[in-house]
């Protein structure tokens, strides 16, 4: 397997532009981030400062998310939000050329959660053109846009590998895939051996943590060691983001790596 870790949620014992360097000391040479800056249009300083932070620590971004809003809020992504389509679309350029710089190859596009007073339609329908956009914006790096369903949030509509993949199917692009966080995807009932049996070819990215709790893996009761047998035994050669919230602290939590 190929390990990257989400210096979103490990690491945060130091700040956003530390962690990659804390990351390559650990042994990681891949990392991905959610996104990284408080609006979808941070300035050039900005984008420079996390640029360099990643480089100068000589590891990989493999994976970044699309900016998805407020999260400590409650946002999930504004892919369906209608009226915020210049907002996604013009963090999808940023993000575009930090992948320039970087070499970055894939993107997650959080769906966002159903609106009180809108018609689910007609946010399916903004998604729509949102991820058509986004795929064509990435389709000239050679880049992925990942779909992921998540758990914990009530208002968002995407819960089981299926559900993505009904999503995938509607933007019709080469380069949208299944992120499949076996995590989220187990906390909401999906069947994961049938699911990665069903998916395993339309699969762009995978994350791990263990449930319940969303500690690093042994901390719960996850068949992880299973799933990503069953992920390298179908051929999937993509990474597999460390996603989960640290036990401890970060270093003492990746015991896990040692073990066979």
């Amino acid at each position: 397997m190929r390990w990257a870790a989400n210096l979103s949620i490990l690491f945060t014992e130091l700040p956003l532009v530390d962690r990659p360097a804390a990351a390559a000391a650990a042994g990681f040479d891949a990392v991905e981030f959610w996104w990284p800056f408080p609006t979808a249009t941070p300035s050039p300083i900005e984008v420079d400062t996390f640029v360099d932070a990643v480089e100068s620590a000589g590891v990989q971004l493999v994976a970044l998310n699309f900016f998805a809003g407020d999260l400590p809020s409650g946002d999930r992504g504004l892919v369906s939000l209608p009226g915020r389509e210049d907002e996604f679309q013009a963090g999808v350029r940023v993000a575009v050329g930090i992948a320039e710089r970087l070499g970055t190859k894939a993107f997650n596009a959080l769906y966002g959660n159903r609106l009180p007073a809108t018609d689910p339609a007609e946010q399916d329908e903004t998604a729509l053109r949102n991820l058509r956009f986004a795929a064509t914006e990435t389709a000239r790096i050679g880049a992925t846009v990942l779909i992921e369903p998540v758990s914990g949030v009530p208002a968002y509509p995407l819960l089981t590998a299926a559900d993505a993949i009904a999503v995938i199917d509607r933007v019709g692009a080469d380069n949208v895939a299944l992120l499949a966080d076996l995590y989220h995807l187990s906390v909401n009932g999906d069947d994961v051996p049938t699911a990665l049996d069903v998916y395993l070819g339309r699969i762009g990215h995978v994350q791990i943590a263990d449930a319940p709790g969303r500690h690093e893996p042994g901390t719960g009761n996850l068949d992880l060691a299973t799933w990503l047998h069953t992920l390298d035994d179908g051929g999937y050669t993509g990474y597999v983001a460390a996603e989960y919230k640290p036990s401890g602290t970060t270093v003492d939590s990746l015991d896990w790596m040692a073990r066979p």
